[in-house]
C-alpha cells in the first residue's frame, strides 16, 4: 500500500552566488502536496526520503532526488540547474534519482512505480 508520509526538502538556485540553497522542508506530506508547493516557471532539487512497503512484508527507505524542470522555466535557469544537478545528486547520497517536467506527473502513485521498477 502506499504509506503517504514522508520527509522531503526543495532546493533552488541562488543567481547572485550561483549557489544551490535549502528552499523549504516538509514533513508528513505527500507528493501531490509538494507539488502545489513549488514554483510552475522555475526548476527545483528535491530530495525525498520515501517509506516503500514491500509485498513481503519489508519496509525500505530509499532517497529520492528529482529534479524538476518546467517547460516554462527561463532557459537561463534550466542551463544552471542542468549543469549543477549532477554534483547536487552526489552531495545528497539520494539512492534513487528522477526527473520531472510537468507537476501534474508528480504523485505518490508515480514515484511509487518508479520505485519498484528495478
Amino acid at each position: 500500500g502506499i504509506n503517504a508520509e514522508y520527509g522531503a526538502i526543495t532546493m533552488k538556485a541562488n543567481f547572485e552566488t550561483l549557489t544551490i540553497e535549502l528552499d523549504e522542508s516538509f514533513e508528513d506530506v505527500t507528493l501531490e502536496d509538494l507539488a502545489d508547493e513549488l514554483p510552475t516557471a522555475e526548476p527545483r532539487y528535491l530530495l525525498i526520503s520515501y517509506v516503500l512497503n514491500h509485498a513481503d512484508g519489508r519496509v525500505s527507505y530509499p532517497l529520492c532526488f528529482v529534479y524538476y524542470s518546467p517547460p516554462t522555466a527561463k532557459p537561463e535557469l534550466m542551463m544552471l540547474y542542468s549543469s549543477s544537478k549532477t554534483e547536487i545528486e552526489r552531495k545528497t547520497d539520494a539512492t534513487k534519482s528522477f526527473e520531472v517536467r510537468n507537476i501534474e506527473d508528480m504523485t505518490d502513485e508515480w514515484l511509487e512505480e518508479e520505485l519498484r521498477r528495478v
